[in-house]
Order: structure tokens, then sequence, then C-alpha cells
């Protein structure tokens, strides 16, 4: 499959996840000939037409869904990066009467921005945090925040090392910027009741953290890679040109082959995944093009309480997203009421205190569901349907490092130029 039908592909993907109907892609996507940076017709500049249409009708977040498609896998060129900064804008016009504040942060190897709801120092919700994979900003993923919160969790969506906003390099050691949110939200959330909704890639992410931070009681995810992807020689020919170079991107890595050297070292071995003894919920994709099938065999054989959802699909299973959806919320449900019932590891005195991220970071950049403290979990759970990981309908931030930079966002998006 040659690059434009990659990105057509992947296109059906993000936008059912987005709430974009299956009939408004099929009308874009035959305008697309092409993805030569500035041209009439190419990727990027088409789909920015359609959102820049879509900001002007006063339709911010349906802008901004099409604004992320524009950026899409990455914002490597000038009308790409107007893209990204669009969907942040558009977004930014959307969430203001929503209860979802922007939080930006200072890492010690960059920025990492996020969107929240539900923080507050007075009274500490367990935290949530959801993280997309290599190619989704978390402009995707934030309109659920309002739902998330309305379901008693303190949620926060942030970005994989250099995706979107997040300006960190992606590289082995990057689960770090999993305890580097926890202490940095310790103020306002109770991060020693942790859980990850981390798809794809940042589910990776969660599994290493997990082995590594007992904060973290539950993790969810949708297709995350864990060792063949990484280390076998025999898939890696079959995973898309798109992912590859992604990542290639990511990592800073200069061809292929570097590529594949350095991700060697992210390989989750059963030493490592032995130590990951809390819920892990997993959906599997049967027919997945970039995941190989060796990875749930693995996870299977090594998580002491991982359960598995297989879908007749492909990676994300799109065309089965309600289901997923209701599957995964219900894993956070089931989790938060194992823990209530006691099923949960013990948490050490010293873990809410410990600097995970701030310190001895590796490498040019570093990088559950929460259980407790919320009444009627029962009830709520029975309110939560198809649509509660799909789009929907702030207070200063406090403690170490957090900026709130909301309204030093500007509203109106950028024309793109007309050639």
């Amino acid at each position: 499959m040659d690059h434009l039908a990659e990105l057509k592909e992947f296109a059906r993907l993000h936008a059912r996840g987005q709430g974009i109907g299956d009939r408004q892609v099929a009308a874009v996507l035959p305008r697309i000939t092409n993805d030569e940076p500035g041209h009439p017709a190419s990727w990027a500049r088409v789909w920015t037409g359609e959102a820049d249409r879509l900001a002007v009708a006063g339709r911010p977040l349906d802008a901004c869904r099409h604004y992320a498609l524009a950026r899409f896998p990455y914002h490597g060129d000038d009308v790409r990066r107007r893209a990204q900064d669009n969907c942040v804008r558009t977004f930014d016009d959307w969430r203001r009467r929503r209860g979802v504040e922007r939080l930006v942060l200072d890492h010690p190897d960059g920025t990492v921005a996020c969107w929240a709801s539900g923080l507050d120092s007075r009274r500490r919700r367990p935290l949530l945090l959801v993280m997309g994979g290599i190619v989704s900003v978390k402009e995707q993923w934030a309109p659920l925040l309002p739902r998330l919160a309305r379901l008693g969790w303190a949620a926060v969506v942030a970005e994989m090392p250099g995706v979107g906003e997040n300006t960190l390099r992606y590289h082995a050691d990057s689960w770090r910027l999993l305890p580097f949110l926890m202490d940095e939200l310790a103020g306002r959330a109770r991060v020693t009741d942790t859980s990850v909704l981390g798809l794809s890639f940042s589910g990776h992410l969660a599994l290493r953290a997990a082995a590594e931070d007992p904060r973290i009681r539950s993790v969810h995810t949708v297709g995350a890679p864990v060792a063949g992807f990484f280390d076998d020689p025999d898939w890696w020919p079959r995973v898309p040109g798109i992912t590859v170079a992604t990542l290639r991107r990511l990592t800073g890595a200069p061809d292929d082959d570097a590529l594949r050297a350095l991700l060697a070292d992210f390989a989750l071995g059963p030493d490592v995944l032995g130590a990951v003894d809390i819920p892990v919920g997993y959906v599997v994709s049967s027919r997945d093009e970039i995941i190989p099938p060796t990875e749930r065999q693995l996870l299977g054989a090594t998580l002491p309480r991982v359960r598995f959802k297989e879908f007749d699909d492909v990676h994300g299973s799109p065309a089965h997203l309600g289901a997923m959806r209701k599957w995964l919320i219900a894993s956070l449900l089931r989790a938060r009421v194992t823990h209530r019932l006691g099923g949960h590891r013990a948490l050490p005195a010293t873990a809410a205190g410990r600097r995970h991220g701030a310190t001895g970071v590796a490498g040019a950049g570093a990088t559950g569901v929460a259980d407790g403290g919320v009444t009627g979990v029962s009830g709520r759970s029975r309110a939560v349907g198809a649509g509660a990981l799909g789009p929907s309908g702030a207070a200063n931030p406090s403690g170490s490092g957090v900026t709130d930079l909301a309204d030093a966002v500007p509203r109106q998006p950028r024309r793109s130029p007309v050639e």
C-alpha cells in the first residue's frame, strides 16, 4: 500500500474515533490526490480547508477534529504545523464553558501540555490519566473529560512524547512521563489511586510504569505493543510505513536501521510484566496490522490479573467502537470496585513522596481506572453507554511546575494561505 492509500485508510479509523461520520470522510478523501506540502489537493490542505470552514461556521469542536486529521500523522510541514496550532485553539474555544482546564507542565526535558477536569485541591479525586498513541493528539480524547469527571475521576488527557504539544523525545525511558504527571498533580488529585487509559503505544508506557510505580492501580489499553513489535525481525516488514515514519520522527532516528536499534530497548520481558500485579484490560484486534499476535500470548502468560476482549477487526477496532468503549468503561469500573473490596497490592508509605519523573530521567526526553472516592458506582455504570468514550458535549492549577495558560491561547484559528 502506498503512502497516500495508507493515509486514507488510517483516516477512516481516526475519523470514526472522533465522531466524524463515514459519509463526511467519503466526501473528502476523493479530493485528496497527493501529500505534497502546500499543494491545493494535498492531504493537509484539503482537511485544513474543511476545518477552516467549520471554524468560521462557529463549530469549534468539529473544526478541531478536522484539524487533527489535517496534521496527521505528525506536524512535519508548515501546513500541518498550522493545523496542529489550530487544533489546540479550536478545542480551547469549545472547552471554556465545559469544566475543562488547560495545564502546561515544565518537564526537565521540555514541555507537556494537558487538558483536565475534576482536579480539586480541597477534594482530591482518584486520578485517571488518558493518553493516545503515536499519531493521536490529546484533543481527540479531551472531549471525554466532562463525562469522566462526572463519573468521579480527576481526569487528565496528555500526549505521547513528541506528539502534538509534547516537546519531549520518545525513547525507552519515556514511561517516566507517567510518574512525572502523578508527581505534578499530587496537590489536586489522589495520585496514590491512579489508573491509566492508554491507547496503543501509550499502553506500553503504562505497563512499564506500572511495574515500577505502585500508585498506578489499573491499566486499560487497546492494541498496545509489548515486546514482539519492538524486537521481532519477522514482524517488522509488515508494519505500515506511516507507523515507521512516525516512530522515526518521534525518536529522532535518522533511518530505519537506527530506529530498529533504538526500539530493541523498548521490549518488555517477563521480569517486568510479572511485576504488574494490578488489573489490566487489553483490547485485541484479531486482524491488527501493527501489533503482532504474540503480544497477547506474552501478556496472558505473564500478567497475573489481565482480561482480554477481542474484536475481529484491524488496529484500534474501528468497526467496533461502541462495543469497545463499553468494554473499556466496564473495565475501569470493575477495577474501581475491585480496589474498594481490597483486591489490590499494598502501597508503600513512601510511594506518594517519590519523584520518579523529576530525577534520573535518561536521554533527551522522558516521558488506572481510579478506584474509590465515588458514591453510587453501580448506578453510574448503568448510565454509561456506548458514547461514554466518545465526544461529549476551571480552576487555577496549583503545585510545582503547573501553569494556567488557558487565557493565553489565541481563540481564532489562523487561516491557511491560498495559493
